[in-house]
């Protein structure tokens, strides 16, 4: 369609002698397939290199200009050598007429080379509007998510069973050793005063995450005594890195949930540093058979709200006796905004 119509527009403004006769002889089919090859060659050249950069991580003013530059090295060469075998050694057995090859030759290069510039730059502005409208998609439906997801990790992790099981043990020492029962009582209700004081924040200082994890392992060593190893070996400054609330927890009680473990065969997690990078939590598998299938929602969760802040991956890896998850360590700096500039 657009080739037709722009050939129309230059074949009705230039030509002023029978336009329907005109329309058919030799010279005008010649422009007119030609146009439509340079065309179809040029735009499917230009959508093949711009869909490439996309799916690499997106368009910007870098590899636009390169993939302008491709396409523009491709079409005019192929324009040129069609157009001097068209107007030199093939003019007469084409049937073309041409009263000055050597201007008609530079006019029609010049003219391909200008559409050319126009069709591909039309091109990368759609696409570049295309992503835009993608991005700012992403962005509502990410914000969304991470709405929900403020709460729902609330009512995933710190549930009534937890609380339940706490009080359980809590009765228990009561009558066994009250010395011990009080500082259960501390940590149970420093535990749930961290949970209070950041259920509007989705990102908390490693520092802040560290003391509410110290209690709950308190907890959970009084509660599974000799079962339950954890070991926390963190050596960056927990002051100057950010990462989601309860998102340490969460693994913590993820791996107590889908493992067997007894004094004889205890569960051993270890949560280490990777330099100044991110955080390691490891576990020992020895899995239960669980009545309902796993659905994975709290890893999930963790992913969700990472991907809000920062392109960095939350990976997990399982082997035979093995399962890790790596968190990445945010910035204290780290804002929605960062998301959309590295966008």
């Amino acid at each position: 369609m657009v080739v037709n119509v722009v050939f129309l527009l230059i074949k009705t403004t230039v030509k002023h002698d029978d336009a329907v006769e005109g329309l058919f002889d030799s010279t005008t089919v010649f422009y007119y397939l030609s146009a439509l090859a340079f065309f179809m060659v040029t735009w499917e050249f230009n959508d093949y290199l711009i869909q490439r950069e996309l799916q690499k991580g997106g368009l910007n003013l870098k590899n636009s200009v390169i993939v302008f530059a491709k396409t523009m090295a491709l079409m005019v060469p192929f324009c040129a050598v069609v157009y001097y075998l068209a107007l030199f050694p093939l003019r007469d057995i084409m049937g073309i007429v041409c009263i000055d090859p050597p201007l008609e030759f530079r006019i029609n290069v010049l003219r391909a080379t200008l559409l050319g510039f126009t069709v591909i730059f039309v091109n990368l502005f759609y696409f570049s509007m295309k992503q835009k409208d993608e991005l700012a998609q992403k962005m509502e439906s990410l914000e969304r998510e991470m709405m929900a997801s403020q709460y729902t990790s609330l009512k995933n992790q710190i549930s009534p069973h937890f609380l339940f099981n706490s009080l359980n043990t809590l009765t228990s020492l009561m009558y066994a050793d009250r010395d011990l029962a009080s500082d259960f009582v501390t940590r149970l209700a420093s535990s749930y005063r961290y949970i209070l004081d950041n259920r509007e924040h989705d990102l908390v200082t490693l520092k802040k995450e560290l003391d509410f994890l110290d209690s709950f392992i308190f907890m959970m060593d009084v509660r599974h005594k000799k079962a339950v190893q954890i070991d926390v070996n963190i050596k960056v400054n927990t002051e100057e890195y950010l990462i989601p609330t309860l998102s340490l927890q969460m693994l913590v009680e993820n791996a107590l949930k889908h493992n067997l473990y007894s004094k004889e065969r205890p569960l051993q997690i270890t949560i280490s540093s990777i330099q100044n990078d991110a955080l390691a939590v490891k576990n020992n598998l020895q899995k239960r058979d669980l009545k309902e299938a796993t659905t994975g929602v709290g890893l999930k969760n963790i992913k969700k709200r990472y991907a809000f802040y920062t392109n960095k991956q939350v990976l997990v890896r399982e082997e035979d006796t093995v399962f890790e998850v790596i968190l990445p360590l945010l910035d204290q700096n780290i804002t929605k905004s960062n998301l959309k500039a590295i966008s």
